[in-house]
């Protein structure tokens, strides 16, 4: 037990850059200790004490501002950074070392009583305000920009952003350490701009070309005459 807690801790400290010691994490991460109160009240769920897992769910809700519920499965060293507004539903399942940013929900589209909550995978990041809902797989290792929607599958490795989340970027490898610069996730909406400009400067030059040639044709014929 103490080990787990000493992992969480040093989890925490290794993605920010504003933990200065163990006890500061210990004391005044609320994203730690929603973690802590769920592992809590996931017990009681699995040992079929519905009430009082849903009860002690509900007192991590107040003293954290996250939602996670009782029934979600969670991998380890979870990272929950500043967390307030997180939401997590019933079926939703993370893996390792994933990383979510404030705001984020992992909902569910369905009012069925089965698998309706998306499947994080591990090394995955997903920035704040983000929506993931259904019940696919987001892969390992990919990204997901802030305040995208995303309501259908995505590969290990990508980066999603937008509404509805398109993948923008797709790589074979993960890179050696997750990061999520969200000044470099690149702009589909920018790119289509700038590949319309480019075929219109190639226009422009065609037609220049033309107009040169068609100039050249007229003054050769003139002469002639």
């Amino acid at each position: 037990m103490f080990a787990r807690l000493r992992e969480d801790i040093q989890s925490v400290q290794e993605r920010d850059p504003a933990a200065r010691s163990a006890l500061e994490v210990f004391f005044c991460y609320p994203g730690l200790h929603a973690i802590w109160f769920h592992r809590f009240s996931h017990w009681c769920w699995r040992h079929e004490f519905f009430f009082l897992g849903r009860f002690l769910s509900h007192l991590g809700r107040f003293f954290t501002g996250i939602e996670i519920h009782p029934g979600a499965t969670i991998g380890r060293r979870l990272f929950i950074d500043h967390g307030m507004g997180v939401v997590i539903g019933e079926t939703a399942e993370i893996g390792d070392d994933v990383t979510i940013y404030h705001g984020v929900t992992l909902g569910g589209v369905s009012l069925e009583k089965k698998k309706r909550h998306p499947t994080i995978g591990s090394n995955a990041i997903i920035g704040s305000g983000a929506k993931v809902l259904g019940p696919f797989t987001v892969g390992d290792g990919a990204k997901i920009g802030s305040n995208s929607v995303v309501v259908k599958e995505v590969p290990p490795n990508a980066s999603v952003v937008g509404i509805p989340g398109r993948v923008v970027m797709a790589t074979e490898k993960p890179k050696e350490k997750a990061d999520f610069e969200h000044g470099k996730l690149p702009d589909p909406e920018a790119k289509a701009i700038s590949c319309l400009f480019e075929q219109l400067r190639e226009l422009e030059r065609k037609y220049a070309e033309l107009s040169a040639d068609h100039a050249a044709l007229r003054r050769e014929v003139e002469g002639e005459r």
